[in-house]
């Protein structure tokens, strides 16, 4: 997986490059929020669920229909909170949550995600891994290995998404 920071990156910097209009602060934190969510489920380790299991690590909660239903159930609670339209909510509560499994999916270890939970329990990666997985222990970010894992992130993930934030950013102004 990648670091919880990291998986931040995505509605950050989409909501940023599209601008406090078009995604409002408050659907913005909500953005964050789901994009984080899906590794709630490390918590299951501590209840003696085995990683592989579909109420495990990368199980459920990284499932499309978790990716697709989440976002639902936030927009039919909470849409005049967000301040934006229930489409507008839907679909960047949506690519915020679903944008973690496809993260996890190119990363260099784990078993894989999976996708089609209820329907299957199969585990998928994408067809390229490039971002170094992320270690659990906050001590091994000080290794070699986690200066590696921040590196491949920052090429990966926050350098692209920088990039789509100035170029949203510069069509927005134009």
């Amino acid at each position: 997986m990648p670091t919880i920071v990291t998986h931040a990156a995505v509605p950050l910097c989409l909501g940023l490059g599209a601008g406090l209009k078009a995604i409002p602060p408050r659907l913005l934190f909500a953005g964050l929020v789901l994009a984080m969510l899906p590794d709630a489920d490390v918590l299951a380790f501590k209840f003696g669920v085995a990683y592989g299991n579909a109420f495990g690590h990368r199980g459920f909660t990284h499932s499309l229909l978790f990716a697709f239903a989440v976002p639902l159930l936030c927009v039919a609670v909470g849409r005049r909170w967000f301040r934006a339209g229930r489409v507008r909510c839907w679909l960047f509560l949506t690519v915020s949550l679903l944008s973690h499994s496809l993260l996890d999916s190119v990363t260099t270890g784990g078993k894989g995600v999976g996708w089609l939970w209820p329907w299957s329990d199969e585990r998928f990666f994408a067809p390229w891994q490039v971002i170094k997985v992320a270690p659990f222990a906050l001590s091994r970010y000080a290794t070699p290995y986690g200066h590696q894992v921040i590196i491949s992130e920052l090429i990966w993930v926050w350098l692209p998404g920088a990039a789509l934030m100035v170029v949203l950013w510069w069509y927005r102004k134009h």
